[in-house]
């Protein structure tokens, strides 16, 4: 993926977390949080700097895009959230459906070795049996005529979540 699709799905996150009305720096600044977050699981991208190959464990789509990594990270989410007297249950839900909501769109695209779920479990790499999404080229080969088609084709899959995020509220 281009990351679009995580941003966006981060962007309607922080559209839906607020129970109240919130200023718009208040949810520009809460968009950047959850669009960062949804994007995480790919921070093992180091791993190519780093030499790990891309098929090992820590290597790209590896133990990062498991469900037992998202979670547990949603687990600290939620914790650092009680600290600073925010809901923590509903911090937890909405960060796990962020998080989760990664390798899941992952495993839609039609390309790479597929994300490791069930990591620690299992180390297997996992695609949907449908994948309408096209993967993007890694790295300098993103900025390309290809890295632009799978960008505009995500913007368009997108959309409808980025329209939601930043549509005007209403308040009765």
């Amino acid at each position: 993926m281009a990351s679009i699709g995580h941003i966006a799905v981060g962007m309607a996150a922080a559209r839906m977390y607020p129970r109240s009305k919130i200023s718009t720096p208040a949810l520009a600044g809460a968009m950047g949080f959850w669009s960062a977050l949804s994007l995480l699981p790919d921070a093992d991208v180091i791993a190519f700097k780093l030499g790990i190959p891309y098929h090992a464990t820590w290597g790209h789509r590896g133990a990062t895009h498991s469900f037992v990594f998202c979670i547990a990270l949603a687990v600290v989410v939620a914790l650092i959230a009680a600290a600073f007297r925010l809901p923590a249950w509903r911090t937890f839900v909405v960060a796990a459906v962020v998080l989760v909501s990664h390798p899941l769109l992952d495993v839609l695209t039609d390309g790479g070795l597929g994300c490791a779920l069930y990591w620690p479990f299992e180390s297997t790499r996992h695609f949907a049996p449908w994948n309408p999404i096209p993967v993007a080229p890694i790295g300098k080969a993103f900025f390309s005529s290809r890295g632009l088609r799978v960008a505009l084709a995500e913007l368009l899959m997108f959309s409808p979540l980025v329209f939601y995020a930043l549509w005007p509220r209403r308040h009765f």
